[in-house]
């Protein structure tokens, strides 16, 4: 592992897998240490919505020699693991997806699982904790509970890709919303493409 700090990456069991293959794809192609959290509703999600079930075909899918380089597991049930210490340094932590109990739980503070005591420790740390939610639509105690963290200084990414440029493949509109991911974390990264501006304002 490099000593670069790490990011902590959480899987909970709002529907969206594809976008937590893809951002620790993305990771592990940076060379950006991961320490990785999936929940038990994660782990059902990753089988349902893309065939991973369990964690060797979630390594292969990854790619399994970056995976072995960059990439740590944590089992969600150790409150005494590593992410859950605030004096451990790390650089942020995503939940992707983020499920809306996942949300309510952190809002609340209750710190019953690695996921929530991590993202607890990120906040009260004043690092990032950057929520992935994909939910549809949001009840008015969803959007208390997404005010609640934002106004604790967490960011609210809702999975909601861009059509503006003009997305041909679901892997498109996966790779938009991972690459606001990535930025928020402050990683140079070449995924997806930038707005480059309209044509006609070019000319």
């Amino acid at each position: 592992m490099s000593a670069e700090r790490p990011v902590v990456v959480a899987i909970t069991g709002a529907s969206g897998a594809p976008y937590a293959v893809r951002l620790l794809q993305a990771l592990a192609e940076l060379g950006q240490p991961t320490w990785l959290i999936i929940s038990s509703h994660g782990y059902r999600l990753l089988s349902t919505e893309v065939g991973i079930a369990d964690q060797a075909a979630l390594r292969a899918a990854v790619d399994a020699t970056a995976w072995d380089a960059h990439i740590r597991v944590y089992d969600d049930g150790d409150r005494g693991a590593l992410p859950a210490s605030g004096s451990v340094r790390t650089r942020g932590m995503v939940i992707c997806p983020c499920s809306m109990g996942t949300v309510a739980s952190i809002a609340a503070g209750t710190s019953r699982s690695l996921v929530e005591r991590a993202a607890d420790v990120v906040l009260k740390e004043r690092r990032k904790l950057i929520l992935v939610p994909r939910e549809t639509p949001f009840s008015q105690i969803h959007l208390e509970n997404l005010l609640r963290l934002t106004q604790a200084g967490a960011v609210v990414l809702p999975a909601a890709p861009g059509f503006y440029h003009k997305p041909q493949t679901i892997s498109d509109l996966v790779d938009f919303v991972v690459a606001r991911v990535l930025d928020q974390l402050e990683l140079e990264h070449a995924v997806g493409r930038r707005w480059q501006g309209d044509a006609a304002t070019r000319e």
